[in-house]
Parts: C-alpha cells; structure tokens; sequence
C-alpha cells in the first residue's frame, strides 16, 4: 500500500515558512519520499501500518494550509500514468513486494 500526501501551505510570513519546514522535516523523518513539490509518498505493509501513519501525519499538519492523505494500494500505484515526463528511477513503482532487513 502507498500513502500519498498532497500539501499547499502558506509561506507569506516566517512563522508560515517555520511551520512548512518543521511539516516537510516531519513527512521526511516518517520516510516520505517527495514525488513532486508538495507531493511525497510512502510504502507501507498493511492497512494497520497505514492508518497508524496517518495518524502521527496528522499530529504534525500546520494549523493553516491544505494537507490531504491518500492511502492506495500498490496495483493502483503502479497504474499510474504519465501524460507528460517520465517516471523517476528512484521510485519504486511496482506490484511485486520484495523486502530486505
């Protein structure tokens, strides 16, 4: 399963630019990856793991703003099409599940 987050925060004062960086230092330290701006995603192993990440996510969202969460599965993910650009070769974007600890 993946969890998409889609953000548009405001950054016209500092204490807005604060709270944008303390959020995108969040997302990355929970193990987003930035699909594009304001777009990061995580793997995760189940719905259980995916709700639980949710709700730290939502512990950390800037009072002001729009943050949205998607939770999808990895068949969906992997349908995903282009319209314009290519795929980034540092996403992982297929249906097998290999996991390595």
């Amino acid at each position: 399963m993946r969890v998409i987050v889609f953000f548009d925060l405001p950054t016209l004062t500092a204490a807005d630019l604060r709270s944008y960086r303390q959020f995108r230092k969040g997302l990355i330290k929970e193990g987003f990856i930035m699909l594009q701006e304001s777009v990061y995603s995580k793997l995760v192993l189940n719905a259980n793991v995916a709700s639980q990440v949710r709700d730290r996510i939502s512990k950390i969202c800037p009072s002001d703003g729009i943050v949205q969460l998607m939770i999808i599965t990895e068949k969906q993910y992997s349908d995903i099409e282009y319209l314009v650009g290519n795929a980034s070769g540092d996403v992982i974007s297929c249906v097998e599940r290999t996991v390595e600890l």
